[in-house]
């Protein structure tokens, strides 16, 4: 190994490479810009910014980030051959710290299906491109391809003769995804083990997920020895994808006693740039994913919700704010217990005696039965109801308008009934129907919230399939959910968010009536 921190495991990110070659995860260049910014940001200390020779595009967005990005490598991938390795160095050359990285499979399946190359071929081609590659830039990184369906004593040839070469880092790849952790540990053992000049130089490890070991795979090899882990962000890649950066680097972190290593990632950054990939590509990020998702820290179950209630360590392995979330999310639904809505019910600002927490509870079980998951809104309005024995909110739509021109602005004009009898009309424009009425909602009820996500789905078939919208508004740091389902999409959105706008009312007429109540405040 090269004469740094021996403890030190260093994250190489291939998201705009390897994840992006994905499919639906291509990106702009101004897009693979702001990601690496993001990555550098988050502490990686290698960002693979993209295949140079695969096209003057690709070449254009790795030059740029070499140029604009500092602190990480900035490292181009380029095949054993002059015209690949030309390109990769002419893109990243301008770096401050660059690396050309130079790849040929070594597995008997490639070397006779796709090389047509024997294993002296294979060698001799391998020592040209790591020779030339070596003569231009300092920092040389090989990947005999296909490593884990390479024998073991030719894997071992190949890396010598990269090393004597002049390679600094070699990395073993699991290109498709076929190895089990034992076994991969034992692949580096044994090279960091036999292989001469091991010591010279840093081993890596890159996994892939084809069978759901890519993460239990890389921390198998670092077990064995390797020092650079390849990963991506929410783990994206071809196929199956890579193995999850935040993943590696959390259990690394939260299980340090039993690898005794570490990594120069703030993982305070992993949920921003999980998400910001999410909202660059479009590809979703699973409920369930490991660190990032969104369940990652919710409970729902009232057992784990009334443990958590004791002490977060019950059912909680890191915290939220590790990762860059803000709190734990005690998920109130079906499966929840007295505990957790008593809690909530606090938090809310609400006080209820043991009897009238029973009558709410009652009536939470009832509702939790016909919604997925409840929101503060929800919670408040059911408070409400006890206490005043009414439920609802004062805004009723009468009348709904919206025009849509691709040339210009959307229109759209509301016309809302009040309890008091006013009759409201509001027109106001916006970047699409939805948002246009949604304004004139906010401008005629005085109500101006944080739109957090506007979801709509089919909940039936057909040409006139009914759809449901659900809206999710935040105001004053509450956080409230409306649903609707009509026919008409852009309708159900629009009485989704008076549902929202009428909780927030009866949320602010509960405050004023409690203010009239108090005492005043004792002068100062």
């Amino acid at each position: 190994m090269s004469n740094r921190d021996p403890n030190r495991v260093l994250i190489f990110d291939t998201t705009l490479r390897d994840g992006e070659q994905s499919p639906g995860c291509s990106m702009t260049q101004p897009e693979k810009l702001r990601m690496a910014r993001a990555l550098a940001e988050l502490g990686v200390d290698v960002i693979e910014a993209g295949f140079p020779v695969a096209s003057p595009g690709d070449w254009e967005a790795v030059h740029e980030i070499a140029r604009e990005v500092r602190g990480p490598i900035i490292a181009g991938l380029a095949r054993c051959n002059r015209e690949d390795i030309d390109k990769a160095w002419s893109a990243v050359r301008v770096a401050a710290r660059p690396r050309i990285h130079v790849f040929l499979a070594t597995s008997a399946i490639h070397r006779e299906h796709k090389l047509n190359m024997a294993k002296e071929q294979i060698i001799h081609t391998a020592v040209e491109g790591v020779k030339y590659a070596r003569s231009l830039c300092e920092d040389i990184e090989f990947s005999p391809e296909d490593a884990s369906r390479t024998e073991p004593e030719f894997l071992r040839e190949v890396v010598e003769a990269a090393i004597e070469a002049g390679a600094t880092t070699i990395n073993v790849p699991d290109t498709v995804g076929y190895t089990v952790p034992e076994e991969f540990h034992d692949v580096f053992s044994f090279l960091t083990q036999n292989v001469r000049g091991a010591d010279k130089v840093t081993f890596s490890v890159h996994c892939h997920n084809d069978l759901g070991m890519a993460v239990a795979n890389s921390l198998a090899a670092v077990r064995g020895g390797a020092r650079q882990v390849e990963c991506t962000i929410n783990g994206i890649g071809e196929r199956a994808g890579n193995a999850s950066l935040e993943e590696i680097t959390m259990a690394l972190k939260v299980r340090e006693g039993i690898y005794g290593l570490h990594t120069g990632i703030d993982t305070r950054r992993l949920f921003p740039t999980s998400r910001l990939l999410s909202s660059i590509t479009g590809m979703p990020i699973p409920r369930n994913k490991a660190v990032v998702g969104e369940n990652a820290f919710a409970h729902e179950s009232g057992i784990h919700q009334h443990g958590m209630l004791k002490h977060h360590s019950t059912y909680e392995i890191m915290r939220p704010h590790d990762v860059g979330m803000s709190r734990t999310n005690l998920v109130l639904g079906k499966h929840s217990g007295r505990a957790a809505l008593r809690e909530r019910i606090k938090e809310l600002g609400f006080e209820l005696s043991d009897a009238e927490l029973a009558r709410v509870f009652d009536d939470f079980k009832s509702l939790a039965d016909k919604k997925k998951e409840l929101f503060d809104g929800d919670i408040e309005a059911l408070v409400l109801k006890a206490e005043t024995g009414h439920e609802g909110g004062p805004w009723h739509l009468e009348n709904l308008h919206v025009v849509s021109d691709s040339t210009r602005f959307a229109t759209g004009r509301v016309v809302l009934r009040h309890v008091d009898g006013r009759i409201l009309t509001q027109e106001s424009s916006g970047d699409g129907p939805v948002d246009a009425a949604l304004k004139a909602i906010e401008q005629a009820t005085g109500v101006f919230v944080k739109l957090r996500k506007f979801e709509v789905r089919s909940v039936s078939s057909g040409e006139d399939a009914q759809g449901e919208a659900v809206v999710t508004c935040e105001y004053n740091g509450r956080s409230y959910r409306g649903t609707s389902v009509t026919t008409d999409i852009v309708e159900s959105g629009v009485r989704a968010f008076i549902e929202v706008i009428n909780a927030i009312e009866s949320s602010r007429r509960r405050g004023a009536d409690q203010s009239e109540t108090s005492p005043p405040a004792a002068a100062v």
